[in-house]
């Protein structure tokens, strides 16, 4: 009962150029139960008639003047592809090929005239409730989607937070929050964005960089931790940090894996060759390790350290400035300075 109320409350559009013939099939369709039914002798004020009420029915003659069936069929294909709209063709032409013909335009059925009542009251019930069922099961797929997403969105969340927690895991060593590969992840996330990089490539970035430093975890505290200037011998086993972090996150078969590998490897690498721990130079540094080395020197360089005091936004930027083409491209050092009120809007959202 309930669903032949829903059927006869379906919106049903006619469109034939005999007028008769348009209010004959109206008024056995009120008779039937059918509650909202509209005629149409214009055939070029269908796709306008479509568009305005989305009818969950078009009932349409084939054999019409200016305008056929087949030509009105044509007209609607992008409406159609925006929403499921059976069409049932009525035709004086018993012929298999018009038949073959209306079906492959995108009709849904074909009926010839003269009709018998009953039946195309049965064939219009069908098609309108084959299309209740297509509604119900695309609603149901939305709301399936709807889930899968919102779980997508739960696992990727938990994926970061258990990445940052990792590498909170190092940073803990020689700083005095985890702050910092937090707001590390954040800018690069922004700064890749500003740089024109995909969405999927954004987010990779957002969830990788906050292992930029994980091979940290390797190095003694007598060095990670001491104030004072680190002797050359030092600083070759520091540098070493880049090398661990990479073995750490090799053989990693998922992209945010590889992407962090490449990052930590990278992430000390300079435009102008000097960096390491290959010496690579220019384009040959890989743009994620690039662009997570500015945002790690700004940080850095903004924040207290067991070896250091925070240094003010505008010197931090004054000497990330002054290293374009030494330690870094000059086009990101550009981009990053156009973002700066973003990153400091990052910067203040995560203060130790």
């Amino acid at each position: 009962m309930e669903n032949l109320q829903k059927i006869h409350s379906s919106r049903i559009l006619i469109v034939d150029d005999q007028k008769l013939h348009c209010l004959f099939l109206e008024k056995l369709l009120k008779n039937e139960g059918y509650q909202e039914t509209r005629c149409l002798l214009y055939p070029m004020k269908v796709l306008s008639a479509v568009q305005d009420s989305s009818p969950d029915l078009l009932i349409l003659d084939l054999q019409m003047p200016k305008l056929n069936g087949f030509q009105v069929m044509e007209q609607l294909i992008d409406e159609r592809k925006k929403y499921y709209l059976p069409i049932l063709i009525l035709t004086e032409d018993k012929s298999s090929e018009i038949r073959i013909k209306a079906l492959q335009s995108g009709a849904a059925d074909v009926l010839s005239k003269p009709f018998e009542n009953e039946e195309i009251l049965l064939r219009i019930s069908h098609l309108l409730e084959t299309r209740m069922l297509h509604m119900k099961i695309e609603s149901q797929n939305k709301i399936l989607e709807s889930r899968v997403q919102e779980r997508t969105k739960e696992l990727k969340a938990t994926q970061l937070e258990i990445v940052q927690r990792l590498a909170q895991a190092a940073e803990f060593r020689d700083s005095e929050t985890g702050q910092h590969i937090i707001r590390m992840s954040q800018y690069c996330a922004k700064f890749a964005e500003a740089l024109g990089l995909s969405d999927e490539e954004c987010e990779l970035i957002l969830t990788a960089s906050p292992l930029h430093d994980i091979g940290k975890i390797g190095i003694s505290d007598n060095i990670l931790l001491k104030k004072g200037k680190l002797t050359v011998e030092e600083f070759d086993i520091m540098k070493t940090h880049t090398t661990l972090g990479a073995q750490l996150l090799s053989r990693g078969q998922s992209p945010m894996m590889k992407m962090a590998q490449v990052i930590a490897l990278s992430h000390h690498e300079k435009w102008d060759g000097s960096g390491y721990p290959k010496g690579l130079s220019r384009n040959d540094i890989p743009r994620v390790g690039q662009l997570c080395s500015v945002c790690d020197v700004f940080d850095a360089l903004t924040s207290e350290r067991p070896y250091k005091k925070a240094w003010s936004i505008e010197d931090a930027v004054a000497e990330i400035v002054k290293q374009k083409n030494r330690q870094f491209d000059p086009k990101l050092v550009d981009r990053f300075v156009e973002i700066l009120s973003e990153i400091k809007s990052i910067k203040q959202r995560y203060l130790d």
